[in-house]
């Protein structure tokens, strides 16, 4: 019974990173291997937040889908890990939302931590990113490839809140929560946590894969101690939406676009 358990932890694992950011190391690998024997990797570019299509309201319509897509395997996730499932009946006593930290319990506090986290992990990546363009090791990194519409803002806004619920509930909270079902010790779940969440920046290069990995190291560490996905969601919301807004709105202005 025990091994049949275990089986069917790792199978759910499999398929809930096949299905969202395991599946876009594997892309991530491929475009960077793509790029680099293409041409030097400071020659290339990463744009993200791109455009599908020249007409306006075609555009919009894709965008909002591949957010509300992109958050399934977020809800799959809490399916998996509430009461109905049977790896989770020892867990039946509170909601998969109350375990993980993802309400509003303490919505200043988290805050906080949130505006906290970003300063601490966005400023040094400003460095980062610049020693990797200086030593050739990081792509140039395009926040977003949208044209200016009434909706872009609002949309970007949407896709930096899409990108830090997937990245931080299944990344860090699930998996950390998986792992330990496994039986792994805490250090080697917060290293696969970071590894994992460096591999789908690959395709930026290798500077943001360290800095990624970075990121989830510290992401990692602070879940365990708090037991809150809330701050990082902040936080990671926070800096995407910096990075996306400020250069939808200055960056070209500013001669990066």
């Amino acid at each position: 019974m025990f091994l049949a358990s275990h089986r069917r932890l790792r199978a759910e694992v499999l398929i809930v990173l096949g299905l969202s950011l395991g599946q876009s190391a594997v892309y991530s690998v491929v475009q960077l291997l793509d790029k680099m024997t293409r041409a030097p990797l400071s020659e290339a570019t990463s744009t993200l937040n791109r455009s599908q299509s020249s007409r306006e309201y075609f555009d919009l319509t894709y965008q909002l889908l591949d957010i509300v897509f992109a958050l399934v395997p977020v809800v799959l996730v809490f399916y998996f890990l509430s009461s109905h499932s049977p790896l989770n009946r020892e867990d039946a006593g509170g909601s998969a939302f109350d375990r993980l930290g993802f309400n509003f319990a303490r919505p200043g506090r988290d805050m906080l931590q949130g505006l906290a986290l970003a300063a601490a992990i966005g400023i040094p990546s400003l460095g980062l990113y610049a020693v990797g363009r200086a030593l050739g090791v990081t792509t140039a990194i395009v926040p977003s490839g949208l044209d200016a519409y009434w909706w872009t803002v609002p949309v970007l806004i949407l896709s930096a809140m899409r990108h830090a619920i997937v990245e931080e509930v299944i990344v860090v909270a699930y998996l950390l929560d998986r792992f330990g079902k496994f039986g792994w010790s805490t250090a080697v779940a917060i290293v696969v946590s970071a590894v994992l969440r460096g591999s789908y920046h690959l395709y930026q290069g290798f500077g943001p894969f360290i800095g990624n990995m970075v990121m989830g190291l510290v992401f990692a560490w602070i879940y365990t101690k708090t037991k809150r996905v809330m701050p990082l969601v902040i936080a990671h919301a926070l800096l995407d939406i910096v990075a996306f807004v400020g250069f939808s709105l200055f960056g070209k202005a500013m001669g990066l676009g």
